[in-house]
């Protein structure tokens, strides 16, 4: 199954479990009103991400002037991809990672940390913007903000559910209110878990698509398996303090978790990335 049908599939299952939920608090009203205020929550979120996240890791633009040479590798991959050159931004971080952000390729920016230019090699700094290029041609930042709306509306509903349950329910036998009610609590807890799942899976999928892209576009997938490794090396080494809600967006996750918490994890395992990427090369 390829990555895009894939995602696919995960909106239809997010989709499918909204319904579910929305049906067992009594009809539609319920649904469009957990929906609107998924959606207004989530407004702010897609149009002023690129400003807050910016802010949040003190990210400063970087003119053509300041670094000649990623602003070529920026523009050029850019042009590959058909999209306008996005605005560059450097973090004051050493841990070597690197992001996109923008509603879409018209107000995109791409940023990498002061520690990424220390650690890459030409060729292997390239794989890493072609993938960011690669997010902003595919509007991952679109994707994402509509499976953040349906995850929100999800957990509002189970909420919703839960207290419905505690006052009124939908039966006056004590025993089949108790039930309902504990039923209700069950949902709540698994309904969010659930779509929390099914968004982390999406985030997945649009990682191997972009690193396909990033590939693609860069012409060189060994360069950006290469980089890969060494992000994925040095960024253990090397810590970031970053905000858990901001993780999807690197290009390496900066929080490193093992056991069941990999299950939460909003990027595949690199070892898969790179062997994809070096089936690409050969």
């Amino acid at each position: 199954m390829t990555s895009s049908i894939k995602t696919a599939v995960l909106f239809a299952m997010l989709t499918a479990l909204f319904v579910v939920v929305g049906g067992l608090i009594g009809g539609q009203s319920g649904m469009i009103i957990a929906l609107f205020l998924a959606v207004a929550m989530n407004f702010f979120s897609y149009w002023f991400s690129d400003s807050v996240v910016l802010k949040i890791y003190k990210a400063k633009e970087l003119q053509k002037s300041d670094a000649p040479q990623l602003h070529e590798i920026v523009e050029e991959l850019a042009r590959n991809a058909g999209i306008p050159k996005p605005r560059v931004y450097i973090v004051p971080d050493p841990s070597p990672n690197a992001f996109a952000t923008g509603r879409n390729p018209e107000h995109a920016v791409v940023a990498v940390t002061q520690g990424i230019l220390q650690i890459l090699n030409t060729n292997e700094l390239r794989g890493v913007i072609a993938h960011e290029i690669g997010h902003i041609a595919h509007r991952d930042i679109l994707i994402q903000s509509c499976a953040a709306v349906l995850g929100s509306a999800i957990t509002s509903l189970a909420n919703m559910l839960y207290y419905a349950s505690l006052f009124g329910g939908r039966s006056n036998n004590n025993n089949s209110g108790a039930f309902g009610a504990l039923g209700a609590l069950l949902m709540m807890i698994l309904a969010p878990l659930a779509a929390s799942l099914i968004q982390m899976a999406i985030s997945r999928s649009r990682e191997y698509l972009a690193d396909e892209a990033g590939a693609s576009f860069s012409s060189d997938p060994q360069a950006l398996a290469s980089a890969l490794n060494k992000l994925n090396n040095y960024s253990r080494q090397i810590p970031m303090r970053a905000n858990p809600a901001t993780e999807n967006m690197f290009i390496v996750t900066p929080l490193h978790a093992g056991g069941m918490q990999a299950l939460f994890s909003t990027h595949p395992p690199i070892e898969e990335r790179i062997k994809r990427l070096m089936q690409m090369a050969r």
